[in-house]
């Protein structure tokens, strides 16, 4: 008897760092990363030199170690560091650009000890620490605070934009907009922050739409801006400016970023070149109905008909594998992880613990949103990856640590105990 209890009093003392930690959301994240091994296996299953499905769960295994590291440590030991952080993150960024190695059009790895790494996926991490140490010492309900912010985020997003990689810009455009909302930002300047970019494309697209959007620019200005009638005339003379550069924008953009920009909405227009890739994932999710038609069992995904289909596709494998309820199910998932992030931010002891998970749920989802969304064709291809499912090891390992830092904040959410 007291044999036994002395290694109960083991394995609660081994647990202890633990007992605190949210293992609902781990769970999930590990359900996730399984499951994205066994598509990226049913994907390679006709290319038997292809282990890829071997390194993604060996990256998660390593991913898992590195969340429970973090969970046990205390998260708010970064606000402390959070410049050094940001100096790592760019100069990794810097590296990239002179010494990185191309690939799919972006020069965004480097390799290490014959491993290629994507420094732009730890950068999200590493900008997501950076502002939410700002805006715990001063809030986003001032407009210096948001410029500070914005001038923040700006070096590392024009140095990924140099490799160029587009997806990646947008990634750390959600995390900057989800942050300064959850910082008190006005609602009304975070539409104005990203009214150039609607200005842009409604230029192009209907100009009447056009028009109505720059008219309410002007009344979103002077609602919500200082001394209201300079507020309102800065607000529309960007968007009517934003109309002309967006054409200039445009033509500095590579070719191929134009095809993933554009063929989303008519893939048919170049069905053998950009628009391939839609139209066979397309084809590959409608074809598993609504059960699927089995694992390891679907033509478009066996036959290889979809590029990149281990990478950026991988929902196409799962939806015509296991179908709709399937891909619920994943959905599912995906809602219970976000579910989870949201009450871990509601529930921390501080704003920076806050701030923290708010950063993390912003990236999860708005790389869901437009992985999920460029699929079934209502996004364009962005090469945005599907957390903890696409194969990835940079990316595979971004989200363990961004988990594993949430569950720092969850595990040490109390503020004193006697």
């Amino acid at each position: 008897m007291l044999q036994f209890s002395s290694r109960q009093f083991r394995w609660k003392t081994f647990f202890r760092p633990w007992q605190e930690a949210d293992w609902s959301l781990l769970v999930v994240v590990l359900l996730l990363t399984l499951v994205g091994g066994l598509a990226i296996r049913s994907v390679e299953l006709n290319q038997p030199m292809r282990t890829d499905w071997v390194q993604h769960w060996v990256t998660g295994g390593v991913g898992l170690a590195c969340a429970l590291f973090l969970a046990r440590w205390r998260y708010d030991a970064l606000a402390r560091w959070h410049w050094v952080i940001y100096a790592v993150t760019n100069l990794s960024l810097l590296v990239v650009i002179f010494i990185g190695t191309t690939a799919n059009g972006a020069q965004s790895w480097v390799g290490i000890g014959g491993l290629y790494v994507q420094p732009s996926e730890f950068a999200k991490v590493g900008l997501i620490i950076t502002l939410a140490a700002l805006l715990r010492e001063n809030t986003a309900k001032t407009i210096p605070a948001v410029i500070q912010v914005l001038a923040v985020t700006a070096v590392p997003w024009v140095l990924i934009m140099l490799q160029p990689d587009l997806g990646t810009g947008l990634v750390f455009g959600a995390i900057t907009l989800g942050m300064l909302y959850w910082g008190n930002a006005n609602l009304g300047w975070l539409i104005l922050l990203i009214s150039p970019i609607v200005a842009a494309i409604t230029f192009g697209l209907y100009l009447p739409a056009w028009f109505v959007w720059v008219a309410f620019t002007f009344y979103l200005g002077w609602k919500t801006l200082p001394w209201r009638w300079l507020g309102a005339f800065a607000g529309g003379v960007i968007n009517l400016v934003s109309g002309g550069l967006g054409h200039l924008a445009w033509g500095l953009l590579e070719e191929y970023q134009k095809d993933r920009l554009i063929l989303f909405l008519d893939p048919d227009k170049d069905p053998l070149g950009g628009g391939y890739h839609l139209i066979q994932s397309r084809i590959a999710i409608g074809a598993g109905g609504l059960w699927g038609r089995g694992v390891n069992q679907g033509t478009q995904t066996q036959l290889n008909f979809i590029p990149e289909q281990h990478t950026d596709f991988i929902f196409s494998a799962i939806g015509e594998e296991v179908g709709f309820v399937g891909a619920l199910v994943i959905l599912a998932l995906f809602w219970l992880v976000c579910l989870r992030l949201l009450i871990i931010a509601q529930n921390s002891k501080d704003n920076f613990g806050s701030l923290l998970a708010v950063g993390v749920l912003s990236m999860i989802v708005f790389q869901v949103f437009i992985n999920i969304g460029m699929t079934i064709g209502l996004t364009p291809v962005t090469g945005i990856p599907l957390p903890w499912l696409s194969y990835g090891r940079s990316a595979l390992l971004t989200n363990f640590i961004a988990i594993g830092l949430v569950e720092s904040v969850y595990n040490f959410r109390h503020r004193i105990r006697f």
